[in-house]
């Protein structure tokens, strides 16, 4: 492979108008395809394989036309202090802004607060449903300025209004951080690389990928019902390895312009050896994402495939578009160590005046090669450190609840948040989740019995404030109950109804032969989170087992990736008993601009899981292949570990903070999940980067010495040999040296 990767990153070189064109016309015709793309429709949440799912797809085949899946709002009004919503005056207010709803062309239904029971016991508030023909995604501006204007009329009038539901969904913003984040990383790149060209490099490249990969995503997301995290995911995570990528083979394009090779030889070189690394860590987190799918919810499922297919562009952007881009800057982008050589000859000036301190200064190792040594002199300290560290950091985990966020999760300022706690207020915690039981009766003899029956049943239960009649369906064979909890939607209490009332419709069924279903979006945030929950150690083992027999073939090796998984499983616990703290326990959480604290959205340990680990077997790459390198090459198994962390603990160190400095940019954002997701990867890249990487792994190495590279000779002999380390490229250097005839156009693409 890198004697392929070799060729490809000279031709890239040497070729770099074609090269820059071709992505250049790749960004230009995704962007045209997305400016005419339609408006993403809604992204369809379906759950296969849930009752909740179940009884939604009841209610659409045997309530045709109900509009199941359209957009919903609750318009909340309060009383001015003194009044009641029975007034005479409010009352006519309310029925005008009800007059005022029912216009709109996408309307299915109003309900009148006084005749459908929306007014509270005290009197104090009332709330009017509007149902909609269209989802909260599809609905047309002009009905959400008619839903605005008729509450705004209301309040100019005297009375508190306020909006819930999902018809004021709004794209999520994620605000000014992220522009910092980016910032950041382009102060990390000119620290590192000491030049404006050379840390502009992945930069471009990282945002010419991105931008292809999401004008992408918004040309088919109406096609592929791709929803607007989609978006931001890919952005988030694409930025990240496009800038890291970039980063590992611009660094050791400089090294080896170092080693006095030309231009052209060292980019070709650079792809070779630092992109193999490359490929390998980006397959990684390809798979990780890619996995997502076996949890077997759609919408997590195109957002793994959607990030996966940005990670596929960022690795060959690195591949091919920086070597070009090389070409370009050529001699702007320095040899590393020019500064150290001209301290060199300072020193030597100085040592002929007897300046002996400027010499010293001169041989001093890098901040890389003294904590390698530490490390190699102290292994046994520094693992039990870590790892005792990591473990403490995860204690939170152990009190981790999961769920999914409602507008109970939105910040205070928002219309949505202040309806919630008006509706709370006025009718209680649970109102704002209440549960839809559908009961079908089609194999029953008497389903009216049945409807009674159940409805009975459920008022038995404890947490329960109360039970609507059943609503039968023309045909009379299916009914629903709306059941409203005494406790919040996100509580254990709810989720233990839940249990209860579908505990009670088994009995239900047995005596009767009608199912009895639960949905609602509180069920259906509580079947997510136990599907999540059952699907997690499948799909930890199905991609930490498909990478770990990749890790085998890129470090021929057994222990380096069995160590490499579980340190992974240790900065990844270490991360989510982060998040518990933060969002669940409230530590921080103004700092971080969380206003509620709840349960940690369902999707985050699984989504954690899978895209951590792909993001730690990057450093697990870059870092620990230039330490097989230098093993391979002859060194002992201490000295290889001094030597990798010489050559890559800089480089992985600024890899690390630009990664992590991308992901805290998403902290900012409006979205719950976007701002949970932004901080839990961040602090999981610090866990692993700068804990994991740089302190156990050292440690492990060194008390495994010539061990940790044992691989069975017949596993060895079965196993492909991908040469990472860039072995096979001093025969090809040679051979390029001794060629001739023929231009070195047509012989490197000839090859490629």
């Amino acid at each position: 492979m890198a004697t392929l990767l070799y060729r490809l990153g000279r031709f890239a070189f040497r070729r770099r108008h074609f090269t820059a064109l071709f992505w250049v016309a790749l960004l230009a015709l995704a962007g045209v395809g997305a400016a005419g793309a339609p408006v993403a429709g809604n992204s369809s949440f379906s759950i296969p394989g849930t009752e909740a799912q179940k009884a939604f797809d009841v209610l659409e085949e045997r309530f045709p036309g109900a509009s199941a899946d359209g957009a919903t709002a609750r318009v909340v009004f309060k009383a001015p202090a003194g009044e009641k919503m029975t007034d005479a005056g409010n009352k006519a207010i309310v029925r005008d802004t009800v007059e005022e709803l029912s216009d709109g062309s996408e309307v299915a239904r109003v309900t009148d607060p006084y005749q459908g029971g929306g007014v509270s016991r005290d009197g104090t508030v009332a709330y009017a449903s509007v149902s909609y023909q269209v989802s909260g995604m599809e609905l047309e501006e002009s009905s959400r300025d008619s839903l605005e204007d008729a509450a705004e009329g209301a309040r100019d009038a005297g009375l508190t209004v306020e909006i819930g539901g999902d018809a004021l969904q709004a794209v999520p913003e994620t605000g000014a951080t992220e522009i910092i984040g980016i910032g950041v990383a382009a102060v990390v790149l000119v620290i590192t690389f000491g030049s404006l060209v050379a840390a502009g490099l992945p930069l471009l490249t990282a945002l010419i990928g991105v931008g292809i990969g999401v004008a992408g995503i918004t040309a088919l997301a109406s096609t592929l019902e791709l929803g607007s995290t989609t978006s931001i995911l890919a952005t988030m995570i694409g930025l990240a390895v496009g800038i890291d990528y970039a980063l590992f083979i611009v660094s050791r394009y400089r090294a080896e312009l170092a080693e006095g090779r030309e231009r052209e030889d060292a980019a070709g070189r650079a792809v070779g050896t630092a992109g193999s690394a490359v490929v390998f860590a980006g397959l990684t987190v390809v798979i990780a994402l890619v996995g997502l799918s076996v949890v077997n919810i759609p919408m997590l499922t195109k957002m793994g495939i959607a990030a996966a297919v940005t990670v596929a562009i960022a690795v060959l952007i690195a591949l091919t578009m920086v070597p070009a881009l090389l070409g370009y800057a050529g001699r702007r982008v320095r040899a590393a160590g020019e500064k150290g050589k001209r301290r060199g000859r300072e020193a030597r000036e100085d040592e002929e005046k007897g300046n002996g301190t400027a010499k010293e200064k001169a041989r001093r190792p890098n901040m890389g090669t003294r904590w390698a040594r530490f490390v190699v002199r102290r292994p046994v300290a520094v693992l039990l450190l870590g790892v005792v560290g990591l473990g403490a950091a995860a204690i939170p985990a152990s009190s981790l609840e999961l769920g999914l966020p409602d507008d109970g999760s939105q910040p205070t300022s928002t219309t949505q948040r202040r309806a919630y706690d008006l509706l709370s207020e006025g009718f209680g915690p649970g109102f704002n989740g209440p549960l839809v039981v559908v009961v079908d009766a089609k194999n029953s003899d008497d389903p009216d019995a049945v409807f009674r029956q159940t409805g009975d049943d459920i008022k038995a239960l404890d947490d329960v404030v109360s039970v609507s009649p059943a609503a039968p369906n023309k045909a009379g064979d299916t009914a629903t109950i709306t059941v409203v909890p005494d406790s919040k939607p996100s509580s254990v209490a709810t989720e233990d109804l839940v249990h209860d009332i579908r505990d009670a419709g088994t009995g239900v069924k047995a005596d009767t032969g009608a199912d009895v279903l639960v949905t609602g979006a509180t069920a259906m945030n509580i079947d997510v989170s136990q599907k999540l929950n059952d699907a997690l150690v499948p799909y930890l083992t199905l991609v930490v087992g498909l990478a770990f027999l990749l890790l085998i073939v890129v470090f021929r090796s057994i222990l380096v990736p069995l160590k490499a998984a579980l340190g992974f499983l240790l900065s990844v616990m270490a991360a989510l008993g982060a998040v518990v703290a933060v969002f669940q326990w409230g530590w921080l959480s103004g700092l971080m601009g969380v206003e509620e604290t709840g349960p940690v959205m369902s999707m985050m340990p699984i989504f954690m899981v899978g895209v951590v680990f792909g993001l730690a077997m990057d450093y697990e790459v870059f870092l620990v292949t230039r330490m097989r390198e230098a093993y391979v090459h002859g060194e002992k198994p201490d000295e290889a570990v001094v030597t990798g962390f010489r050559h890559g603990a800089r480089v992985v160190s600024a890899a690390a903070v630009i990664m992590m400095a991308v992901f805290a940019g998403f902290i900012g954002s409006s979205e719950s999940m976007v701002k949970m997701i932004g901080f839990g990867l961040a602090i999981a890249v610090f866990f692993d980067a700068f804990v994991v990487r740089m302190a156990i792994v050292p440690a492990v190495l060194a008390l495994l010495g010539k061990k940790a590279w044992w691989l069975p000779k017949w596993l060895d002999r079965a196993l492909p040999n991908v040469d990472v380390e860039g072995e096979g490229l001093r025969a090809e250097g040679d051979a390029d040296a001794g060629e001739k005839g023929g231009s070195p156009d047509d012989r490197d693409l000839a090859r490629v």
